[in-house]
């Protein structure tokens, strides 16, 4: 189920890791410094409001539904959960309009804001049918959804960029790209809660599972935004641009991997745990997590490698010299943070014990935010990024410690040290390749890179790669056969 889910997943996080670029590429460009700082701040904001909100119903979906063995048992599932959500939804919305309305900001901000809250209830319907696909295996319905949100989002807030909407334009398209895709997928979802009700011990269940994951994600939240937020405070909203710009072209390359893989052990790992026990899950989960360090580490470490160039490339001129500084920075947040998230975290979830998530998130949330008050004055946007990662690096101790009280999922201790040798391989290359610049430097440095880290790995059998190759050729072969 693992590897099937990996490669049907892989187009759709392609589309998402493209999109994403573009978006740094475009929005950095056509937006003003201080647009783009205040994009950041209602990015974060919505970001901080649904997952508070809704994250526990989408969490309990993927959860619970493997667990049900009976058609009633799944009308009352999907009944509790979409009619529990339409009935938030009835609540959010009023609630929103007004804190949007008494909020002292600035009427670019008010509206950035106005139109990422707006979206959440559309986005939650998405996500709770999008959790399901990936639960049942339904792989290519779920990445369908996934692009077709993606590039019509962005095209949307393009659009509306170029038409001098501001601050608000890339907020526009995330609330109105899932608007479209509800027609095809909701009518189908809501249709399974037939002769299902609401029944409310079952919510109490789900609600006992998914409040401390949604409070979890909240302070995960906090923990990769409390910098945007005292970067204003303390600097100015060019400041919280340049840094969010960095911020989404490491962060957002790092998690379109872990996203994908993550969509792809999830399930695998649930199947596991409910079919076959602990040892088939210890077997799934060291797959997951050797497959996650193979791919995530060299990434982490090529990003590091290629700050400069990239950020010349990417990010537009204003923004990219404080860019370039804070990526490498960032590109070790984004690994430790997606090791924690689809990885080690994910114990709690298998265990049901995700109150001990909570927890555990808590205490990088704090350290987060103590750093940042005593680094941002001293450094400005490099206090903000040191204070991420060594923050992430807290909380993924903390993890680690904790999940021995849930279960605790295997470290892959060779995988990590046969990766390791081969980033450290690909490292030594590239840094000794000529300064060319821009566009041809970045092609040359992460060509070079990943020949030498590809070629590395091979050789050490890094996750066993070389063994997983062999299978795919035999596999081939008997194909053709």
């Amino acid at each position: 189920m693992f590897w099937r889910g990996v490669w049907g997943y892989l187009p759709a996080q392609i589309v998402q890791g493209v999109v994403g670029f573009l978006t740094i590429v475009v929005f950095t460009r056509l937006l003003s410094p201080d647009d783009f700082g205040h994009y950041a701040l209602a990015f974060s904001v919505t970001t901080l409001v649904h997952t508070a909100t809704f994250t526990w119903l989408e969490a309990s979906m993927a959860r619970f539904w493997a667990a049900e063995r009976t058609p009633e048992g799944l009308a009352a599932h999907f009944a509790s959960l979409y009619r529990t959500s339409f009935a938030l939804i009835a609540v959010f919305i009023p609630v929103a309009a007004v804190a949007v309305w008494l909020l002292p900001l600035t009427p670019g901000l008010k509206l950035a804001v106005a139109f990422g809250l707006a979206g959440a209830p559309v986005r939650n319907l998405a996500k709770l049918a999008q959790e399901r696909y990936r639960a049942a295996g339904e792989v290519s319905r779920a990445a369908a959804v996934d692009m077709g949100v993606a590039i019509l989002g962005f095209l949307v807030g393009a659009g509306f960029a170029l038409a001098g909407a501001g601050a608000a334009s890339p907020l526009v398209g995330l609330a109105i790209a899932p608007l479209f895709a509800l027609p095809f997928i909701l009518p189908g979802e809501v249709r399974q809660s037939k002769g299902g009700t609401v029944d409310r011990e079952r919510l109490k269940a789900y609600a006992a599972y998914g409040y401390p994951i949604a409070a979890s994600l909240t302070l995960a939240v906090v923990l990769a935004s409390t910098d945007r937020f005292l970067l204003a405070a303390f600097m100015d909203a060019a400041a919280v641009g340049a840094y969010h710009a960095s911020y989404s072209l490491a962060n957002r390359t790092l998690d379109v991997m872990f996203i994908w893989l993550g969509a792809a052990g999830a399930p695998a790992m649930v199947m596991a745990l409910e079919r076959g026990g602990r040892e088939a899950l210890r077997q799934t989960a060291l797959e997951q997590g050797s497959t996650l360090i193979l791919i995530g580490l060299p990434a982490a470490v090529g990003l590091a490698l290629v700050a400069r160039p990239m950020a010349e490339l990417m990010i537009g001129e204003n923004l990219r010299a404080a860019a370039a500084l804070v990526t490498p920075w960032i590109a070790a947040s984004a690994f430790l943070s997606g090791m924690i998230a689809y990885y080690f975290g994910f114990g709690f979830t298998l265990g049901k014990k995700t109150a001990l998530l909570l927890v555990t998130m808590a205490i990088p949330a704090v350290s987060n935010v103590v750093l940042n008050l005593i680094l941002i004055p001293r450094l400005g946007v490099v206090g903000a990024a040191v204070s991420t990662a060594a923050s992430f690096a807290i909380g993924l101790v903390a993890c680690l410690v904790i999940s021995r009280r849930a279960i605790a999922l295997p470290i892959p201790w060779e995988s990590l040290i046969r990766c390791g040798l081969a980033a450290g391989a690909m490292a030594l290359v590239v840094v000794r390749l000529p300064p060319l610049g821009g566009f041809v430097e970045l092609l040359v440095d992460a060509g070079v890179g990943a020949l030498v880290y590809a070629a590395a790995a091979l050789t050490l059998n890094a996750a066993g790669v070389r063994d997983v190759l062999k299978r795919l050729i035999a596999s081939g072969r008997s194909v053709a056969a």
